[in-house]
């Protein structure tokens, strides 16, 4: 399959281009059935002859150009119905009835906010011929209004105030919250490359509009990414100091799969600038060793590595509630158990050559020891809980 690009220079097309390769190059192979042959990138400095050449072979048409900040609001028609035309004129002067797809605007609705909205008139002419072109010519057309849309290689101080926001809090410089209240539509970028690529197939979401709402149907006239996110911009801002402050607290906010939380964290981090992609981490060391927590998580414990000089035994306390994983990466240790009240003791010989995970049972006093002369004893350890110093359920006594 040959595919056309246009605006592939652009925070969309960047992303859309990047994933078509990485099928073409067989990197992606969650579309099995799908195969990228040639890839035409046009872009507003690209030579008018490419764009000539992918409309005569292309099998699919992405139209992401579009202009949304211009010195002038007569560019908004030029950019974004001018060129559409011209696509459109090139693939009917080599009679290509390919599918097209179109990237427009929820402010294409001109309803709400939306009414007047130069830049929504621009969008709604440019869907309106695409749905003539359809007439005329029997090509498929899949016209998308997106929403405000975030994720990785945005450009920030743009158009995105989601983008602004993470560079800016990513490297301490200041922001401006007018109205904390204002809500959001927003969709991640990797949500509208995954409908791409489900449009190459075929297999498009197709929906209406009750205002500027999509409501998903199977023979709506619009195209729709299913996934969206409605989120207040306070929210945007707590949660993003949050991740600022997380090198510092070493906690993470909860991010379940498939959340907004889970995809601005990963939008955020792209924003990183070098000096903060590494960050230390506080040892506490005395002779026998070093105890270094490494991560924080609000509902779901703590990760901390412990590591012991050779001959070391640590732990000798035991738990009412508290439950621990300890995994022994580097070194050979024992591990002991005892039920609190009996004798009988639990033995675990443990190795970085074999790793495995040995449960700290609640109500068992339990140590580890270093059985090297020479070396070190490495262990990651889990614990359900993060230990609150007012409550810490440990108290001391030995195995044996």
């Amino acid at each position: 399959m040959n595919i056309l690009v246009t605006g592939a220079k652009g925070f969309v097309g960047k992303n859309l281009v990047a994933a078509l390769k990485n099928i073409k190059d067989g990197k992606d192979r969650t579309h099995p059935k799908l195969t990228v042959e040639d890839i035409f990138e046009f872009d507003i400095d690209t030579p008018k002859e490419v764009l000539d050449e992918a409309c005569q072979k292309a099998d699919f048409v992405f139209n992401l150009a579009g202009v949304n900040r211009p010195k002038e609001t007569s560019e908004f028609m030029e950019g974004n119905f001018g060129f559409a035309s011209e696509l459109l004129e090139t693939l009917k002067k080599h009679n290509n009835a390919c599918p097209v797809m179109l990237s427009s605007s929820t402010q294409a609705s001109l309803v709400g906010r939306f009414a007047g909205s130069v830049y929504g008139e621009s969008k709604k002419a440019g869907e309106e011929l695409f749905f003539e072109y359809s007439k005329e010519t029997g090509a498929k057309v899949l016209v998308y209004r997106f929403p405000n849309v975030f994720g990785k290689w945005c450009r920030p101080n743009y158009n995105s105030a989601v983008a602004t926001f993470c560079n800016n809090i990513a490297n301490d410089l200041p922001i401006t919250v007018n109205d904390p209240s204002v809500q959001l539509e927003l969709v991640y970028i990797d949500d509208i490359v995954d409908e791409m690529l489900l449009a190459l197939e075929g297999n498009e979401h197709h929906c209406e509009f009750d205002g500027a709402d999509f409501v998903l149907s199977s023979n709506g006239r619009y195209c729709a990414v299913p996934v969206t996110h409605k989120v207040l911009l306070g929210e945007i801002v707590d949660l993003l100091n949050k991740f600022h402050d997380q090198p510092t607290t070493l906690t993470m906010p909860e991010i379940p799969y498939g959340s907004f939380q889970k995809k601005l964290y990963s939008t955020y981090l792209s924003y990183l600038p070098k000096e903060k992609v590494a960050f230390p981490l506080k040892m506490n060391v005395d002779p026998r060793g070093s105890f270094t927590e490494l991560l924080r998580t609000e509902k779901c414990g703590q990760f901390s590595v412990n590591i012991s000089k050779p001959g070391i035994t640590k732990g000798q306390h035991w738990h009412n509630t508290k439950w621990e994983f300890f995994i022994v990466v580097s070194g050979k240790g024992l591990i002991q158990q005892r039920k609190i009240g009996t004798d009988e003791v639990l033995n675990f010989e443990v190795s970085g050559e074999r790793i495995e995970a040995v449960h700290m049972l609640p109500g068992y006093t339990h140590n580890i020891i270093n059985l090297s002369e020479t070396d070190d004893l490495v262990t990651v350890m889990w614990a359900n809980e993060c230990f609150d110093p007012n409550k810490p359920d440990t108290f001391f006594e030995v195995v044996e």
